[in-house]
């Protein structure tokens, strides 16, 4: 059954059954580990960079896990699209947030990329909502071929996603991180080599990939921007010809 009415929906969601409970779907549950894992790689962040690393990798990773449960178990459901795109979203904007008061000198770079995310995927989800679209990774290649080799491909949007990561939590680990990685090993190499600590590393491998992620946010915001401004256009043509036949009768 479709629901419309938001008391409806409310009052469904009360009645469920334990056979049938959204909230327990097994890929929610894995949702609400990411969460706990979130919120406890943000306790450890400003003074065990180990803890906080695997807590906030991990729950990274399991993005990629419920997913693939919902699919396999028959458990997709909206609540677990919504809490997933914001659990992604929040995630990685706490780390950003740090970032920002690590690095003060890039801070309005780090807020113009929180800024960036949120409102390119909100605009994106909302755009996917008011076309009818069951999903907002079903984008077509005629709306936008980066987009639709994006999200229809699971490889790239695994590799773009964890590139992106890995970028931020390698900035996080430089402020903790200050052993070059070629310490008396690559000792025929230049020096300016054998100083790179492996955050440093890691952080010029998935530069790229960030650069890539961010650029694809511009396009995603562009793109719902055009598609909400069109069902504008569509709406208000739709509302004119009505009011015409309204005159004539």
């Amino acid at each position: 059954m479709d629901v419309v009415d938001a008391k409806e929906a409310v009052d469904l969601a009360t009645a469920q059954t334990y056979s049938e409970n959204v909230f327990l779907f097994v890929p929610n549950l894995i949702g609400y580990t990411r969460v706990i894992l979130a919120g406890l790689s943000l306790h450890f962040m400003s003074f065990h960079p180990k803890y906080c690393t695997l807590a906030y990798v991990i729950s990274c990773l399991l993005d990629a896990v419920d997913g693939q449960a919902a699919r396999a178990l028959g458990q997709t459901s909206k609540f677990g699209a919504v809490l997933d795109m914001v659990t992604d979203r929040c995630t990685t904007s706490c780390l950003l947030c740090y970032l920002s008061s690590v690095y003060p000198d890039y801070a309005i770079l780090f807020q113009f990329l929180i800024a960036l995310d949120f409102s390119s995927h909100y605009m994106h989800m909302y755009s996917s909502l008011v076309t009818g679209s069951t999903s907002h990774k079903l984008v077509t290649s005629d709306v936008s071929r980066i987009l639709w080799l994006y999200y229809n491909d699971s490889r790239t949007l695994f590799l773009i996603c964890a590139g992106n990561e890995l970028f931020f939590v390698a900035l996080y680990l430089m402020k903790w991180v200050h052993t070059p990685i070629g310490l008396g090993v690559y000792s025929t190499y230049p020096l300016s080599l054998t100083d790179v600590t492996y955050p440093q590393a890691m952080a010029i491998i998935s530069f790229p990939i960030c650069f890539t992620k961010n650029i694809i946010n511009l396009v995603q915001l562009w793109k719902a921007s055009k598609i909400l401004v069109g069902v504008d256009l569509a709406e208000r043509a739709m509302a004119r010809e009505a009011n015409l036949k309204a005159r004539k009768t």
